[in-house]
């Protein structure tokens, strides 16, 4: 296994942070690990470029935002700083730029907690530095987790000189539960990237994850289905119905990708979910008959392990003032999300 003694020793980063005992490492090469995320032509990506390309042109646009990718190791450094390189930053009026493009930190004892923010400067243009301080040397577990709708190429951790680095302690549930959907899978309108819902989730239940959410462009197409199918997971929990363009789209696609998972994967927890929207209209509620009418037949076909979450479920601790615009989860959306499908992972996976 390589030490950190080995780790880039070329590679020098020009930090204006106020700290002279700092040393950067990449965070792909060992002891760190990155999660949610593979590296293919210069930049991390959350799918390989080739699958994303036969799916449609959103879907290649989108596969670059870091959404869901975390860098995990230990260090007893008494803080923790970033050096992103990030080709694209994505901007939006009612979407906060730490949620956007920034990264936060969280620490694990017994549960992950917050500890801060890499908070990103107004005028950020092609990346940034940040630090994180707890004053004091003592070993901890890290998790920095990637911004969800901004692209990085490299991503630099720096500690203290003297600190140690190891690698972190595996996760509970090691094989990944993946996600598809919408935007709102993707991660918007978080006030920061650990805020997503499933982000949440994975700490909840100590548990890898893939984000496969693809603002306004997750149309349950063939090829993404058949990409999805052949991904070794733990459980599978798709969200589509915003990005369908209308409900004979859904029908004809809906229950097809259900298929083509189950199929694949005969024992997995699949969870299906409808818009999560606390009040719906007509259209809406057609939408929401579509995902239950897959999960019945399913029922109906002897499969034990589908789960059906409707909108008014997923928002029920926030009811309708869980979104930034009408659709958008805030904060509250996201927690309240992220205990309807953690309360329905946690005892699927229990046993796994």
């Amino acid at each position: 296994m390589n030490t950190i003694e080995k780790m880039d020793s070329n590679f020098k980063i020009e930090s204006k942070l106020d700290v002279s005992d700092i040393k950067f490492y990449n965070v792909r090469q060992a002891p760190f690990q990155v999660f949610g995320l593979i590296y293919e032509d210069g930049r991390f990506r959350r799918c390989p470029k080739r699958v994303a390309e036969t799916v449609s042109e959103p879907v290649t646009y989108w596969h670059t935002n870091t959404a869901g990718g975390r860098v995990r190791f230990k260090t007893d450094s008494p803080y923790v700083a970033i050096y992103a390189v990030m080709p694209e930053i994505k901007e939006m009026s009612h979407f906060a730029k730490l949620g956007s493009a920034g990264f936060d930190l969280y620490v694990a004892d017994e549960e992950e907690k917050y500890m801060g923010s890499f908070i990103p400067p107004v005028d950020l243009k092609s990346g940034y530095e940040s630090i994180v301080r707890f004053n004091s040397f003592a070993m901890r577990e890290i998790t920095i987790n990637f911004p969800p709708y901004s692209n990085v190429g490299e991503l630099h951790i720096g500690i203290s000189e003297s600190a140690q680095v190891c690698p972190p302690a595996p996760y509970s549930i090691q094989k990944p539960i993946v996600y598809y959907g919408s935007s709102i899978t993707q991660g918007a309108c978080a006030s920061r990237p650990g805020n997503s819902y499933t982000a949440m989730v994975s700490r909840r239940l100590n548990a890898d994850y893939i984000n496969l959410g693809f603002s306004g462009s997750a149309k349950g197409e063939t090829e993404m289905a058949e990409y999805i199918r052949d991904l070794d997971m733990s459980a599978f929990v798709y969200d589509y119905d915003y990005n369908a363009p209308s409900v004979e789209h859904l029908k004809e696609t809906h229950e097809k990708m259900f298929q083509t998972i189950r199929r694949a994967h005969p024992d997995i927890p699949i969870l299906m979910l409808s818009r999560p929207k606390f009040y719906i209209n007509q259209d809406e509620e057609l939408r929401r008959e579509v995902v239950y009418t897959t999960y019945k037949n399913a029922l109906a076909d002897g499969d034990g392990n589908v789960y059906f979450l409707d909108g008014k479920s997923l928002m029920a601790l926030a009811g309708n003032d869980g979104s930034v615009d009408t659709c958008h989860p805030n904060d509250w959306g996201f927690a309240s999300m992220a205990k309807a499908i953690g309360d329905v992972l946690e005892d699927a996976l229990k046993d796994k």
